[in-house]
């Protein structure tokens, strides 16, 4: 497996590995979430043109799974991760937050933000066992209360929902 820069001709495969990574929630009751639409494809050029958009790829060089962040109170904060499914427990997202670490580190940033559901096996517990760890509300910088707000007027806090930190 190897990790790259997204290109600007990846991106609509992207938004369809989103909603393949979605599909899972379904079996969860979590039928809003399978049905959300991924980022537009606006806003994923946003994030690669900033290079901060990446893509794991496989032999053939094709995209399985993607991460886009962008710095959030010196701090990259991972926006979102997705695998596509066939491509599942096999380590590619722990790759990708791997490598988007390297690049935080690279550029002076102090870790990884990110905010999940808590109760969903593939989110919050998956982030504990790759070292991230609940910030409570007192650790909360002022972009991330942004981001939850946000979050939050999205209908996302239906579900028990933090937000995460690695180091």
């Amino acid at each position: 497996m190897r990790i790259r820069p997204a290109t600007p001709a990846e991106l609509p495969a992207l938004q369809d590995m989103e909603r393949a990574a979605g599909a899972p929630f379904r079996a969860l009751g979590m039928a809003a979430i399978a049905d959300d639409e991924p980022p537009a494809l606006d806003v994923l050029e946003g994030f690669r043109r900033a290079g901060r958009a990446w893509v794991a790829c496989d032999d053939g060089n094709g995209p399985i799974g993607y991460l886009i962040g962008e710095p959030v109170d010196g701090a990259l904060h991972v926006e979102q991760v997705s695998v596509h499914p066939d491509s599942a427990r096999r380590g590619v997202g722990r790759t990708l937050l791997a490598y988007a670490a390297d690049r935080a580190r690279d550029e002076g940033l102090t870790g990884l933000t990110l905010t999940t559901f808590t109760e969903v096996p593939w989110n919050g517990p998956y982030y504990t066992r790759l070292g991230f760890r609940v910030l409570d509300d007192t650790e909360l910088t002022p972009g991330l209360r942004r981001i939850r707000a946000h979050e939050a007027e999205l209908g996302l806090d239906r579900w028990p929902r933090v937000c995460m930190r690695r180091d």
